[in-house]
């Protein structure tokens, strides 16, 4: 017999000494939590049903075989007798394993709810989910939160209760086996032994199999997930072949993986099904030749089979669990993964965002941008300060600057150098070019959580009238009724919604991507007037349609990273540069004219 821990270093599967030391600091975590008490006293509770079960196993083996005596000698007083304590003993044994198994599920869904909490808090932390999303190198991290900790937390509590159990059952029956016969005893422990070898060698391709597995399964749901959630535009762009194509092709990578997980399954199991077969002769072999001779009463036979079974159960965790032990060696690796994954440090080489609350401005200072995928400049040591007052909009022949600089601003771009000044993510709001609409509530959609408790509800309403949404509050119902807004509102009526957060959140700064795509009924004009009346400063990533005449500086950035700031008279008019600030000076350098914007 073999703890789980030990197997896995067996199986080949990473389980490195620092993996084991988090996981054991993770048990201490949970003990000094604010449910470690309930936990503790859970378990503890655990340990002695293992004590009551295995002590009333071994009572019921002494009470079966006088009770089978009682039976061979025809004693009709003795087998009423036996049989009413063998009931009761039965009984007891019924509500302790009950109780046991519920405690056990209490404790497990405990240990999870905890477990899930905090890797949702790192996961939302510092724009964890972001980082793995846009790196792309960790595959299904939300499955790995929702199944993986889940399977984590059942499966270790359930190992190391039947490593235990085990334990308590090897200290209990090993004296009842060895007064009937010392070789059932030593048959017993080589058997098992022999077993757990063969159930590893002819089963440890199961661990990488059963790793694939999960990552197929969650590819398959995901691509699923994505025509419901597309459905419109599928049966608009009649997309149905190529998405089919691509389902067909996920479904033959699952599907492939566990056709080979089945065959070593079969393989495994000629293996295991006799093994658990012969358990139920062996003792009889042995024993009844000592009843033969009249060594041995006929109910010892059967008390040896129980032992038997019971001792030969502790030692063989490996060969009747390994089904189970390779799924938890696949999903330790996967949170494995996950946890190293989301402790990844923010790379030296990356642009660095600093707080000044005091500051009135938004400034770049020697920002270099890079493109993640072939390492080429995006944007070339940017300098300039833009103060509250005067808005900006930002032109480039490459999308991918203009989207960088948005990133980098909220602290979303890790592939660069420079130093990226603004006076907090509370005071400056980024909206991105697909609005964000999350279920709820209007109020919720509209409302930071501070502010739900002291905003009338009429100036929530005159925003929504500025803005021409009154027909979609009228649609929604009011700003209490919950709604998929996604499906009820245009994308347009979605992106005015995003205005009116803006306006009801009144920051100091408000960064636009490319607004115009997506609005069509309500001029971006008029809703930049709005911004400029409540004394909000805009940027805008603009496209060579926008009309320059609303802004106060035009950021040009040419496809070789570099760029030039001008005043925006007209697109006709090449324009002319920006005076310098005072004790400012120009750069020399044409292409890349950079200076400080004063109000």
């Amino acid at each position: 017999m073999r703890f789980p821990w030990s197997l896995l270093n067996a199986l080949k599967v990473p389980i490195t000494p620092a993996i084991w030391n988090r996981f054991v600091r993770m048990l201490q975590q949970l003990g000094a939590s604010e449910v470690g008490g309930r936990a503790k006293a859970l378990f503890v509770l655990l340990i002695l049903f293992l004590f009551a079960i295995n002590g009333l196993n071994v009572i019921n083996s002494y009470v079966n075989r006088d009770f089978m005596t009682a039976i061979e000698n025809q004693d009709m007083g003795g087998f009423v007798h036996y049989a009413l304590l063998f009931i009761f003993v039965l009984g007891i044994s019924t509500v302790v394993a009950v109780i046991y198994r519920y405690t056990e599920e209490r404790l497990g869904l405990l240990w999870r709810k905890w477990l899930t909490e905090r890797a949702i808090d790192r996961y939302l932390d510092e724009r964890t989910y972001f980082r793995l999303h846009s790196a792309g190198e960790l595959p299904n991290p939300d499955q790995r939160i929702s199944e993986d900790i889940r399977a984590l937390t059942a499966t270790t509590l359930s190992f190391t209760l039947m490593f235990l159990n085990a334990s308590f059952t090897v200290v209990a029956f090993s004296g009842v086996l060895w007064t009937i016969s010392p070789l059932l005893f030593v048959v017993a422990v080589a058997y098992s032994i022999l077993g757990s070898i063969l159930t590893i060698y002819l089963g440890k391709p199961l661990v990488r199999l059963n790793y694939d597995q999960l990552d197929r399964e969650a590819n398959f749901r995901a691509r699923l997930v994505h025509v419901r959630e597309n459905a419109e535009s599928v049966a608009l762009l009649r997309r149905e072949e190529r998405l089919n194509a691509r389902l067909r092709d996920r479904l033959n990578q699952l599907t492939a993986n566990f056709q080979r997980i089945i065959e070593v399954n079969r393989n495994l199991g000629f293996f295991t099904t006799g093994y658990n077969y012969l358990i139920q002769i062996i003792p009889a072999l042995l024993v009844a030749p000592l009843f033969i001779q009249g060594e041995a009463q006929f109910g010892v036979i059967t008390q040896s089979a129980v032992a038997f079974a019971h001792l030969l159960g502790a030692f063989s965790l490996i060969v009747t669990q390994f089904q189970s032990i390779s799924n938890y060696t696949a999903v330790v690796a996967r949170l494995n993964a996950l946890r190293e994954a989301m402790d990844q440090e923010r790379p030296e080489q990356a642009p660095r965002v600093e707080f000044c609350e005091e500051c009135g401005s938004v400034a770049f200072e020697h920002l270099t941008l890079h493109s993640p995928r072939d390492g080429r400049v995006l944007i070339e040591d940017l300098s300039l300060s833009l103060p509250a007052g005067v808005s900006l909009l930002v032109r480039s022949t490459s999308e991918a600057a203009e989207k960088a600089l948005f990133r980098a601003t909220a602290d979303l771009w890790p592939h660069g150098t420079g130093r990226i000044l603004h006076p907090g993510h509370d005071v400056i709001f980024f909206l991105p070019e697909r609005p964000y609409v999350p279920p709820g509530t209007l109020r919720e959609v509209l409302l930071r959580p501070c502010q739900e408790r002291w905003l009338p509800d009429w100036k929530i309403l005159a925003s929504l009238e500025s803005l021409s949404l009154t027909p979609a509050l009228n649609k929604a119902g009011g700003l209490d009724t919950e709604r998929n807004w996604s499906d009820l509102l245009s994308l347009g009526e979605q992106q005015r919604l995003s205005f009116a957060r803006v306006l009801l959140a009144a920051p100091r700064f408000v960064f636009l991507d490319h607004p115009s795509r997506s609005l069509s009924e309500c001029p971006l004009g008029e809703l930049l007037n709005l911004l400029r009346q409540q004394g909000i400063t805009y940027f805008t990533l603009g496209d060579p349609g926008d009309d320059p005449r609303f802004y106060d500086r035009l950021l040009e950035i040419a496809a070789d990273g570099s760029w030039r700031l001008r005043l925006p008279v007209s697109d006709d008019d090449p324009g002319r540069e920006p005076s310098p600030p005072h004790g400012g000076r120009r750069r020399t350098d044409r292409a890349n004219r950079s200076d400080d914007v004063e109000d």
